[in-house]
């Protein structure tokens, strides 16, 4: 280093270092030297005036750049501008660059007539007969430096230029506009694809006309995708998300001003494609996320189908919406929860959550879809036996807390339910699951069934079931035997046959019919005094032209059921009374003595 020239050191932001005119043979004094980048850059020439000292001696001059635009690579293109008498050749990918190196250094006419300010502007001016590339490119490079770039006024150049190109070749109203034909009705259909690239290839430069053939080859086999609009999502798809929302912003259509179905689409498209990416922090893409949920809330069910917006509810939760837009998004889909499948419920929990799936979201739907008005009982039933299925496939989580399974069995109002099996059996698999649940713990749990509702299959399941508690089983056997007495004392009323008026008794002869209960038989007596003959016969045809054929069809039915019921019952009896007898006989064999002796006399 002692052996090189260098009479000026620049630091560009902390992590590089220019050491200039080490090499310059040519030049004969120090002040000379340092004058060579001072005499095109204003804010250079500043910084080494008030550094230099007032001796003549040379001395090395430090001077820090700190938020210079392009970094390190774009002082190289500004000191190669400077050491090669003001010229260098601007390219799109280098103009942003050198466009905002000129503000930040002050590099304008009033030094130089040969200035670099004046040359890049120059280049500028031609950007709207730029190719569509070309402007995507320009637009990435500014993203090194978007601040500068931003404040500068050159991203809203390019902004409004690339809108124009769009505009040239589709429908600009559909960005401005929520009235749109396209109707997603799944995921893939939310998220548009990119469409032909033979409207593509009109927006390229003249210099890529080379390959203007292949594109309109590949063309014809994306026009089914013509109808979404959407040639230009991909490419977007490419810029940072900072970028997005600029573009947003020219359109007026940020956040909750959303109105546009094409737009939203195109959110949705960006954000599921960045959903991996690194890059950037999940933060920076929060404000796109909203602005997508305000459009899916907008345009509500007439675009988005149920399994869609479960879709969009997955994709948005990574990137942390707003609480605004996560209960909009939620009362729209808890509107439609009669159309929703398993697959859809099952949203995982991620960290932040106890269990695999996130249960809270799912009572919230429901509690969403309870309180819509007219809800009939039909769609009420629907989600029951949807609900009945997710009980079944959380259970065996064993993080799953007991508080939050019975938060979605209770979620839904008895008659949404016409049996109660399903309930029992995710239950069952619950206490499997969990063995170590308390006595109390368990009893809360078999709390969410309705006994009455319970069929006779599942009812005899949970008697013998060791996990269920005793007393429970006893109640459920008890509510079973009760629904199926008030069942036959409603048969019975509606037979007059049972009942007749007292002023027509004239008798003390009885009859009597014997109906059988669940668990042991009852008698049901009915006095009929005997009354004339004539009165009788007229009864007996009054009888049999009340009778029709499928009430007498019903209390057949019902009476051998209940006969089949006292049939396993006396054989249950039987299986008590051998176990009984055996166990006396084991006791007995127990207290007998080893030896027999004598009996004592007396």
């Amino acid at each position: 280093m002692t052996d090189l020239c260098c009479d000026l050191q620049i630091h560009i932001n902390g992590q590089q270092t220019f050491f200039l005119n080490q090499l310059t043979l040519f030049l004969k004094i120090s002040i000379a030297q340092q004058e060579i980048v001072s005499a095109y850059s204003g804010k250079i020439k500043k910084m080494i005036k008030k550094e230099r000292p007032n001796s003549a001696q040379i001395e090395i001059l430090s001077i820090a750049l700190e938020d210079f635009p392009g970094g390190g690579d774009g002082f190289e293109l500004v000191s190669r501008f400077c050491y090669n008498n003001g010229r260098i050749p601007i390219t799109i990918p280098t103009v942003s660059t050198l466009y905002c190196a000129a503000i930040f250094l002050g590099m304008t006419d009033k030094l130089s007539n040969c200035n670099l300010l004046q040359q890049a502007e120059s280049f500028l001016e031609g950007m709207f007969y730029w190719g569509w590339v070309d402007l995507l490119v320009c637009l990435k490079s500014c993203e090194i430096f978007f601040s500068f770039a931003d404040s500068s006024g050159l991203i809203d150049k390019l902004i409004t230029t690339l809108l124009a190109k769009i505009a040239q070749n589709s429908d600009i109203s559909l960005l401005c506009s929520s009235n749109s034909s396209s109707s997603p009705s799944s995921p893939d259909n939310a998220n548009v694809k990119p469409s032909s690239n033979r409207r593509r290839s009109r927006l390229s430069s003249s210099s890529a006309s080379n390959h203007s053939g292949a594109n309109n080859n590949s063309g014809s086999s994306n026009n089914n995708n013509s109808n979404n609009k959407a040639w230009w999502f991909d490419d977007l798809g490419t810029l940072c998300p900072m970028m997005i929302e600029k573009v947003l912003r020219s359109l007026g259509a940020l956040g909750s001003e959303n109105n546009s179905l094409l737009l939203t689409k195109f959110l949705l498209h960006y954000l599921k494609t960045h959903k991996a990416c690194s890059n950037y922090s999940k933060s920076e893409y929060r404000g796109l996320a909203d602005t997508a949920v305000y459009g899916v809330i907008l345009m509500g069910k007439t675009a988005f189908s149920c399994r869609a917006l479960f879709w969009v509810l997955r994709l948005v939760s990574g990137f942390g919406i707003s609480k605004v837009c996560r209960t909009g998004l939620e009362r729209l889909i808890g509107s439609m929860l009669d159309f929703a499948k398993l697959d859809d419920l099952l949203v995982s929990g991620g960290q932040n959550f106890d269990g695999v799936y996130d249960v809270n979201l799912v009572v919230r739907l429901i509690r969403v879809f309870v309180q819509c008005e007219g809800i009939s009982i039909q769609r009420l039933q629907k989600v029951g036996w949807l609900i009945d299925q997710y009980l079944a496939e959380i259970s065996p989580d064993h993080n799953l807390k007991i508080s939050k399974f019975i938060a979605v069995a209770q979620s839904l109002p008895d008659f949404a339910r016409d049996c109660f099996d399903g309930v029992y059996r995710a239950i069952d698999i619950y206490l499997e699951s969990h063995p170590t649940l308390s006595f109390d713990e368990r009893s809360r749990l078999c709390g969410c069934l309705n006994y009455e509702k319970l069929s006779l299959e599942s009812c005899k399941d949970l008697a013998k079931n060791p996990r269920i508690p005793p007393r429970v089983a006893v109640q459920a056997l008890a509510s079973q035997k009760n629904a199926n007495y008030d069942e036959t004392l409603t048969t019975t009323n509606q037979l007059d046959y049972y009942y007749e008026s007292p002023s027509k008794s004239k008798g003390n002869d009885n009859k009597q019919i014997v109906i059988y209960g669940s668990d042991n038989y009852e008698q049901v007596v009915a006095h009929h005094e005997e009354e004339d003959q004539d009165e009788e016969e007229e009864e007996n045809d009054q009888e049999q032209s009340s009778f029709s054929e499928e009430s007498e069809d019903h209390i057949r039915l019902n009476i051998q059921r209940m006969q089949w019921r006292v049939l396993e019952l006396e054989k249950l009896c039987r299986e008590m009374k051998g176990q009984m007898t055996k166990l006396v006989k084991h006791n007995k064999a127990i207290n007998s003595p080893r030896n027999n002796r004598p009996p004592r006399l007396c």
